[in-house]
């Protein structure tokens, strides 16, 4: 006797298909190893039921994070990251909504006791603009947030003997002292978040002009 009866209704999505199943080869960009259920149709879609949903606003949380940290990206630009092979998998033909998109980072901006991925991105906004959807274009994404960055920044001046040096901001971003380091080229609006932490820990002083500035460590 068939064994159809015993299956689950088709329209029925759970947490472990989203996460595993896929008849496709995962798409790839570039070097970075999508995982499977980035070939999964309904991993396109959020799902209606809270549990599905906030396990894959999770799943779509870890894999934001893995891909800007493998590219050593910073920022998420709506208009243009809906056309990247992060959201869209032409293999597929699937593609991520923006409503879906605004809804990720929203979670990923909220504390894990409210809710959310643990802080994990940050809306910019531009202009004194107000807090809607709207308004919601570009998100900072915190693989590793401002006061993660300032630990691996002041265990790596007390490494190299930094403390009491003053390096200008091209030689901490983009100098032979820091070749291989994880923030090697990163972008300067975050590089300025992490000293602030430092800052005000009495670590590291910044002084000079725009496109002159130089800090010292302590």
């Amino acid at each position: 006797m068939s064994s159809l009866s015993n299956r689950p209704p088709p329209s029925i999505v759970t947490i472990s298909t989203i996460s595993t199943s896929s008849s496709k080869r995962p798409a790839q960009s570039e070097d970075f190893p999508f995982p499977l259920r980035h070939s999964f149709p309904a991993f396109y879609t959020l799902q209606p039921t809270l549990l599905t949903r906030t396990a894959q606003l999770a799943l779509w949380s870890s894999l934001i994070q893995r891909y800007h940290a493998h590219h050593h990206l910073y920022r998420l630009q709506l208009s243009t990251a809906l056309s990247t092979p992060l959201f869209h998998n032409t293999l597929i033909r699937k593609r991520l909504s923006r409503m879906s998109l605004l809804e990720i980072i929203d979670y990923m901006c909220k504390t894990e006791k409210d809710g959310g991925g643990g802080q994990r991105a940050e809306w910019i906004f531009i202009g004194g603009k107000g807090k809607t959807s709207e308004d919601k274009n570009e998100a900072w994404i915190w693989w590793k947030r401002p006061e993660e960055w300032a630990e691996v920044l002041a265990t790596w001046v007390d490494k190299t003997g930094q403390k009491g040096m003053v390096l200008t901001w091209y030689e901490l971003l983009n100098g032979e002292a820091v070749k291989g380091e994880q923030w090697l080229g990163m972008d300067e609006e975050v590089l300025g978040r992490c000293l602030g932490v430092l800052m005000k820990k009495g670590k590291a002083q910044v002084f000079g002009e725009e496109g002159e500035k130089g800090v010292k460590f302590f």
